[in-house]
């Protein structure tokens, strides 16, 4: 087969002959509302409700040359971290008062908590260098509780460098997320995994979750696609084309290199998916002729069909929660679908009855699945190729992308609470990039340029 750079090589597989004379049944949901909208929202809030959290610039605690510019890189990182955890209300900076305190006897809780601040929690400290340490004294202070107002403490000791500071001002965010959001890890150490295209060949990168440190991971000098890290963010996996065609491939990222994946069987290999133990792979392969999905070892071997239906299948997605499910798509039914079913192939339920669904990743609760979906698929119909969200016990789901162009490729953060998507606004393949957003569709953001597709949030 061809290699196609305008569409992944899984959707090729899944566009039957005679495409633009089928109908389509649309589903029986009404369109979304502002009644749809809260359900979503009220269903991945995790009970916890927007604080308003003032995030003061830290105070410089040295006159060391370095000082100034590594405590600009990290005030504006963790301003950053925090106004985009989605859990937050952040006091414009504006409305903060003008003293900046270093230190927990230095900050008068009146001036916060009072108007125009009206703020509840006060995060601050003190950065300074010296001898080429970077030094970092944090503090999270409840601006109601005047008797015991400290929430939390950190301190941070590290080489000065602007990396590092970005680094600090990450994993304070983290502590502080955790500590208000219930618990939940915060993602601002995470990293995305993405396919970077360059020079006629497609190469996997990585990058911080907010887009920073774009860098190279792999250099093969061909195409490449489908990244996938493992849960304990010591491998990616991915399809690679080589003199076989296109295979499953593995990188190691502790040891810097590629290392042994046994793909197999022949034919074409696609779309790897870790199990949430990080024991197994699910994949997509033409070894029979038909495209099934597949289940293996993490080294490739021991593989075992788990679908065998007329009609291409790809994109297989464990369930992260459990590791007992699959979700993927079909063209069983010509037009491909969004299906689940449990590990062994057995109970298979069909999510969407209509248009053309493709994409799916599967949110770290078990609970929501989100994919890529043009529900008026077909000659002359309006509409386009959105994100969609779909609450797998009910069906329900909801648009969290409009009038963007066309969106593809959702992948879930660690935290549930946002998703990262390829976006090509005028559905050109040359101008795609990655975007992320909160899961309910507010707060985009892009986070590369032209020539990033296929992004993968770390699970961790």
């Amino acid at each position: 087969m061809k290699y196609r750079p305008a569409r992944s090589l899984e959707k090729l597989l899944l566009r039957p002959a005679g495409l633009f004379l089928i109908a389509f049944a649309l589903l029986t949901f009404s369109s979304v509302t502002l009644q749809a909208q809260d359900w979503f929202k009220t269903e991945t809030s995790a009970g916890v409700s927007n604080i308003r959290l003032a995030v003061a610039d830290f105070k410089p605690a040295s006159v060391d040359p370095q000082t100034a510019s590594l405590k600009q890189t990290f005030d504006s990182t963790l301003f950053n971290d925090l106004s985009s955890a989605g859990i937050f209300d952040i006091v414009s900076k504006s409305l903060l008062p003008q003293a900046t305190p270093g230190a927990p006897g230095e900050i008068n809780l009146a001036q916060w908590s009072a108007a125009p601040a009206n703020a509840a929690m006060i995060a601050f400290g003190a950065l300074g260098t010296s001898g080429g340490r970077l030094t970092v004294n944090g503090f999270l202070f409840d601006a109601k509780n005047t008797q015991f107002p400290q929430v939390l403490s950190k301190q941070y000791s590290e080489e000065a460098n602007e990396e590092m500071a970005r680094q600090v001002a990450h994993r304070f965010a983290d502590e502080i997320i955790f500590r208000l959001g219930g618990g939940i890890p915060g993602i601002a150490e995470t990293k995305i995994y993405y396919v970077k295209v360059g020079g006629g060949n497609k190469e996997i990168w990585a990058m911080d979750y907010d887009g920073a440190n774009q860098h190279e991971i792999t250099h093969l000098g061909t195409v490449s696609i489908s990244p996938r890290v493992s849960p304990d963010n010591s491998r990616i996996a991915f399809s690679s084309l080589g003199k076989d065609g296109f295979q499953i491939r593995m990188y190691s990222l502790l040891l810097n290199r590629m290392v042994n994946f046994s793909s197999g069987g022949g034919g074409t290999n696609l779309s790897p998916a870790w199990s949430p133990n990080g024991r197994d792979i699910a994949f997509s392969s033409s070894r029979t002729g038909d495209p099934e999905i597949y289940i293996a070892d993490s080294n490739g071997g021991s593989a075992r069909r788990v679908t065998s239906f007329r009609g291409p299948d790809v994109s297989p997605v464990f369930n992260p929660k459990t590791g007992s499910q699959i979700a993927w798509i079909s063209g069983r039914t010509h037009l491909p679908q969004l299906y689940i079913m449990d590990a062994d192939g057995s109970a298979i339920t069909r999510l969407t009855d209509g248009g053309y669904a493709t994409s799916p990743s599967w949110s770290p609760n078990g609970q929501f699945l989100a994919f890529a979906w043009d529900r008026k698929y077909g000659p002359g119909a309006p509409g386009g190729q959105d994100i969609y969200v779909m609450e797998v016990a009910t069906k329900r789901w909801i648009q969290v992308t409009h009038d963007i162009g066309r969106c593809d490729f959702p992948s879930w953060s660690p935290d549930g609470r946002h998703l990262v998507f390829a976006n090509s606004p005028d559905g050109r393949a040359s101008s795609t990039r990655i975007v992320s957003m909160l899961a309910d569709g507010t707060g985009r953001r892009n986070l590369t340029g032209p020539g990033a597709d296929m992004p993968n949030w770390s699970w961790k």
